[in-house]
Order: C-alpha cells, then structure tokens, then sequence
C-alpha cells in the first residue's frame, strides 16, 4: 500500500488573512520607500520555516513574483522578505510604484518540503497538486503547481516546462537531472472588477 504524504500543517483563514497582510504592508512600504513594518504576535504556524513565494498582479496579469524554496527564517518573514523583493527587484518589472497599489493582487504559495522523484516515478506526478525543481549542472528551474492547470499542461509538458525554465533542454528530465517535487497551500485575494 503506497503511503500518503501529509503535508507539514495547513494554514488556517486566519493565517491566511495575517499572512495577506505581511505581504500588502511590505509591497506598500516598499513602493513608498519605506522599511518593513515590524510584525505583531502570530500563529506557531506562521513561525514554521518553510519556503514561500509571493506574486503580484494586475488586471489578472502577472506584476511580479519571488520567492524561496528553502529557508531558515520564519514563514511570516520569508513572506514579508519575498512580497517587497516581488515589488522591487523580479528583473522581468519595473520596481512597483505607489500609484499601483490599488489594484495590484496578492497570491502567496507556502511551499512544503521537497522530495526527490527518481526518473522511473515521474508517473507519481500529480498536476495541479505537485510544483517541479529540475536541476542539472548548475542550471535549476521551478514551475508552481498552480502553473501547469493554468496553462493545461500534462506531467510530460510540466517536466519540459521546467527544464526549459532552468535553461535545460526540455528532454534533460530524462537524462540525469535531479527531479523534485512539492506541494503548496495557495491562496490570495480576490481579484476586484476593473474600476473598482
């Protein structure tokens, strides 16, 4: 009997309210030049260390988005370092200024551990469910789980994705290359009509 992996915890409405605000406060504090806010109590959960990533958009489209896999800082302040560093340095955007604040979304994905998949179990890949980390020499890419359902990818296009990501030929997954998978807890704000 194959055995279930559980994920480390679940993060609870509440969690997910506070963890919203950690990233709202930083974006905002970094469009107008200001430091961080200092953070009040929070849940034990949210002084886990786990990896986050933060991305930002606009109208549905995406305004920036970092993250980390790993980390040995608490998930409040992982969330808070990646939601300013989303505003201000994805070299893909322009640093995100004042003016924008309004209408940008947040959507924080808390990241479980990685596991290592060895190439023979890439059937185990469960899309929608599962991110991917592809790394071979010195290149590494990582794809969201959430990024294969948006764009209806199989598990066989979600490993090409990723090594293409990683700067990798899309076939690489299949010779050699280190896969791993994870899982995350996504959540955000909803989106407001446009001109609201």
């Amino acid at each position: 009997m194959a055995e279930q992996q559980e994920p480390l915890f679940e993060l609870n409405e509440q969690d997910q309210h506070g963890l919203i605000r950690v990233a709202k406060e930083a974006v905002a504090a970094a469009a107008q030049g200001r430091s961080a806010p200092t953070i009040g109590p929070l849940s034990s959960r949210l002084r886990a260390c786990c990896g986050a990533f933060v991305t930002l958009t606009v109208g549905g489209e995406l305004r920036g988005c970092i993250g980390h896999l790993r980390t040995n800082r608490p998930l409040f302040q992982t969330v808070q370092d990646v939601a300013r560093a989303a505003a201000l340095e994805d070299p893909r955007f322009p640093p995100v200024t004042p003016d924008e604040l309004d209408a940008i979304r947040i959507e924080i994905s808390v990241l479980s551990p990685l596991t290592d998949l060895p190439v023979d179990q890439v059937g185990r890949i469960q899309v929608g469910v599962h991110g991917l980390c592809i790394t071979k020499g010195g290149h590494s890419g990582l794809l969201l789980p959430q990024v294969a359902t948006e764009y209806g990818w199989s598990a066989a296009e979600f490993l090409e994705q990723t090594c293409y990501k990683a700067g990798l030929s899309k076939g690489e997954w299949r010779r050699g290359a280190r896969i791993q998978i994870f899982s995350a807890q996504v959540f955000g704000e909803e989106a407001r009509p446009h001109g609201e």
